[in-house]
């Protein structure tokens, strides 16, 4: 099947993605600052978000099955289309206005240096798959470490800056930071790109390969869901550590799969990476309100959605050239796999680390 009809080229569908992805992004940011507002006590804030990265999960659960049952990638849009419309009708009834408290203009200036920034490393990211060396790829990531440089000279100067640069000496903070960076290398990276890697390596169908993946984003979803009512006893930098502790274990635990032809055999692999994805999804959100004044809670969440997608993005690059690199398919899965159990324990070990000093010091 043709995925453009004669004639037609994919120009427009590369535009509607940019929208969409655009869309996603104010969704990701200002959702969470909604919650804080709706949910005002510290308790309805810790149940509230706990079910928003449940349905995280859930919509990664739900999606590729989705997709596969229709008959043509167009109807699928077309489902997911009308389905944000109904949810924006709801949104306009449903919920209410909340505004800054900061007053003052937009960071126009630090929002366009920093969109700017952001296109050229993945740019970087996306091209160096070809080549890392190559000259536009180093002219890109030139561009990347210069246009920062004047993001963050530019967030200084702002009087209502788009990330409050002084909220990197809070240890909650860069957690979670660190936690949504890595999340997306190592977690989000990997999953993306390994149905693919499946369905070359072990003949599967698409739809085959989905319902195996549910295994891993089901119980993500479930554990999400579940892992709010432990926000009393377990803290979110604590829930962050087991998370990325069970995807290595998970990951590491499906080595070798692929080389002995068994799809079975990533099962308890699949179980115990989704318990440590869903334990992720479960505090990642927490901790992006938690760790900034209640009034800039949107700026939390989106300097975390902005870091994770940005490790998704060189997570993905790195899956492919890893994979690529290595003398078969089977080989590169298990080196891409066992590189990001690594990443995982890396941000652990990070995670672990970044204590609120108030707290150490009263001990």
């Amino acid at each position: 099947m043709r995925p453009f009809l004669p004639g037609q080229t994919p120009h427009l569908f590369t535009l509607a993605r940019v929208a969409q992805g655009a869309a996603s992004a104010a969704l990701l940011a200002s959702s969470l600052g909604l919650i804080v507002h709706a949910f005002p006590t510290a308790r309805g804030r810790r149940h509230a978000t706990g079910v928003w990265g449940a349905f995280v999960s859930g919509g990664i659960a739900v999606g590729p099955l989705l997709a596969g049952a229709l008959p043509s990638w167009r109807l699928a849009h077309g489902v997911l289309g009308v389905a944000a419309l109904i949810v924006a009708v709801l949104s306009v009834r449903g919920l209410a206005e909340s505004l800054s408290s900061r007053g003052g203009r937009p960071d126009l200036a630090g929002a366009v240096t920093f969109g700017m920034a952001l296109v050229a490393l993945v740019a970087a990211l996306t091209l160096g798959r070809d080549g890392w060396l190559r000259a536009l790829v180093l002219l890109l990531r030139a561009a990347a470490v210069l246009l920062t440089a004047v993001f963050v000279r530019v967030e200084r100067r702002s009087r209502t800056p788009l990330i409050d640069l002084a909220l990197l000496r809070r240890p909650r903070f860069l957690a979670s930071s660190a936690g949504g960076l890595f999340t997306g290398f190592a977690v989000i990276g990997l999953f993306s790109f390994l149905p693919t890697l499946l369905q070359q390596a072990l003949g599967l169908s698409p739809t085959a390969t989905a319902w195996l993946f549910f295994l891993w984003s089901g119980l993500s979803f479930v554990v999400a869901l579940l892992a709010r009512h432990l926000n009393d006893r377990i803290s979110h930098r604590l829930q962050l550590v087991l998370g990325f502790v069970l995807h290595a274990a998970g990951v590491l635990a499906m080595l070798g799969a692929v080389d002995a032809g068994s799809w079975p055999r990533l099962l308890p692999g699949l179980v115990v990476a989704g318990v440590g994805s869903g334990l992720l999804n479960a505090a990642l959100p927490l901790l992006a309100v938690d760790s900034v004044p209640a009034a800039r809670a949107a700026m939390g969440s989106g300097a975390q959605q902005s870091l994770r997608y940005i490790g998704s993005c060189a997570g993905v690059a790195l899956t492919i050239a890893l994979t690529a690199s290595a003398r078969d398919l089977a080989r590169g899965t298990d080196v891409a796999m066992a590189v990001s159990a690594g990443l995982a324990l890396v941000a652990a070990t990070g995670v672990a680390g970044l204590r609120d000093k108030r707290r150490v010091s009263t001990r």
